[in-house]
């Protein structure tokens, strides 16, 4: 039967407004677009804003230049103080409020006079402009909504991009029980078996099972290109054993020369960087080079231009988890060893480099295995970024857990690696493998599990 089409017509009063807060501008430069056909307020004193993050390399630097390019090019020779249609039939206006002064004074009622406080109060002067349409602020800024709502303005974080279900995020894994025990000996013997053999309706690609029979069980994933299941087999990656079956599937993936993208995800203390580096280095001779990155959070969001010493004194506090890894790795050997002499040869020659992630913009990735740690401390843009610039035979690696975000405005559904790995899943030239089990110590289990 086909669908219903409503005759209703939108009227002016039934359209929202929406006032966006410099947050959603340095989240996603297009925000303006993605309210359908409401409209869209910028606060003067978000532009103000903006004009201080045009310089510089960073992504919000980025986005800022991006967003004013785009305002520029909407408003042509007109101005900006009264509603303007946004491009496209199915948009709705947009302009830039001049007037931030309200009734009910947010400068007053939190006793500061900071941009926060002037966003708060254009959005409430255009509630007292149009009283018969719902004002709507908008921001990534929690304690801003919060004040918001103080006020009694609505106010809501920007949707857009967000993982809906983030309990329900793709896991890269599953267990089959009950499965026949000559279908877990044919694995054995042969290596390999049809879906059909267990009843697997939807093969998703590069997937992962751990097989149960009564009797036994096999760890195995589905391969697109054999179209079969196929057995995983657990064996030591640069001398580093894997001690679960999750870390077997993760350095599976990573080894896998067919997949050219790999997550992994899992809290502190499941092996996430380290199986990463093992497998990454296992591979040395298939890539040019090796890149170890992370982004930079600085404390109390200061750049890292405020700290002492040169480029390398002032991000080395920040690479020091990859430094470990990498020395743990190399502890494996015996000093007088030569695999232990190979690991300090390819840093002192850039074989093997870690650097931070604003270092890699602008460098070609071809022929390189990158590995990008804390990954969810990227934006979605950030990350859709760094793996456009992949080259031929670039494999990239992305670690990180959904749930320790230490970047400003991001959370567990609106990160860079939640959304990746929500898009991305089931893709031929793509593994996910989600760590749940703590692998450091006891005591870091024990803090994860009740702290």
């Amino acid at each position: 039967m086909a669908k219903k089409i409503s005759t209703k017509v939108k009227g002016q009063n039934d359209k929202k407004i929406f006032v966006l807060d410099t947050s959603v501008i340095l989240y996603n430069h297009n925000a303006l677009n993605e309210f359908e056909d409401n409209d869209v307020a910028i606060p003067i004193t978000v532009l103000e804003e903006l004009d201080n993050f045009k310089k510089g390399n960073t992504i919000k630097n980025f986005e800022a230049r991006e967003f004013i390019r785009f305002l520029d090019s909407i408003s042509g020779k007109s101005t900006m103080k009264n509603w303007r249609r946004l491009n496209g039939p199915d948009k709705g206006r947009f302009k830039v409020i001049m007037n931030e002064l309200s009734k009910l004074d947010a400068r007053q009622v939190f006793d500061d006079n900071k941009p926060d406080h002037r966003i708060l109060n254009a959005a409430i002067k255009l509630k007292e402009d149009y009283p018969s349409r719902k004002v709507i602020l908008v921001s990534k800024d929690i304690n801003l909504r919060l004040k918001a709502k103080s006020l009694n303005l609505t106010a809501e974080d920007f949707e857009t991009g967000k993982v809906k279900n983030i309990e329900s995020l793709y896991r890269g894994s599953s267990t089959v029980d009950n499965v026949d025990s000559e279908v877990i000996d044919k694995l054995y013997s042969q290596g390999f078996c049809e879906a059909s053999d267990l009843n697997i309706d939807d093969q998703l690609a590069n997937h992962y099972y751990i097989l149960k029979s009564p009797s036994s069980s096999a760890l195995a994933y589905y391969s697109p290109v054999t179209n079969r299941i196929e057995r995983v087999e657990k064996h030591s990656v640069s001398r580093i054993i894997p001690r679960n079956a999750e870390q077997v599937f993760a350095l599976h993936a990573i080894m896998n020369p067919e997949v050219k993208l790999v997550t992994l995800q899992g809290v502190a203390g499941t092996g996430k960087t380290l199986l990463a580096l093992a497998g990454a280095w296992e591979q040395r001779r298939n890539f040019k080079q090796i890149y170890l990155a992370r982004p930079i959070v600085p404390l109390s969001n200061r750049d890292i231009g405020y700290l002492p010493g040169d480029v390398n004194e002032k991000i080395n506090p920040y690479m020091e988890p990859l430094w470990d890894n990498l020395k743990f790795i190399q502890n494996q050997f015996g000093e007088m060893d030569k695999e232990y002499k190979r690991i300090s040869d390819a840093v002192e020659n850039e074989k093997l480099m870690i650097t931070p992630l604003a270092y890699i913009r602008g460098r070609s990735i071809s022929n390189i295995c990158f590995i990008v740690d804390e990954a969810q401390n990227l934006t979605p843009h950030e990350i859709k970024t760094i793996i456009t610039r992949a080259g031929e035979n670039t494999k990239i690696i992305f670690t990180g857990d959904i749930y320790q975000i230490d970047t400003p405005y991001l959370d567990s559904q609106s990160n860079g690696l939640s959304v990746l790995i929500d898009k991305i899943k089931h893709n031929d030239i793509y593994a996910h493998v989600r760590l749940e089990k703590g692998e450091r110590s006891e005591l870091a289990n024990l803090a994860n599990e009740l702290l």
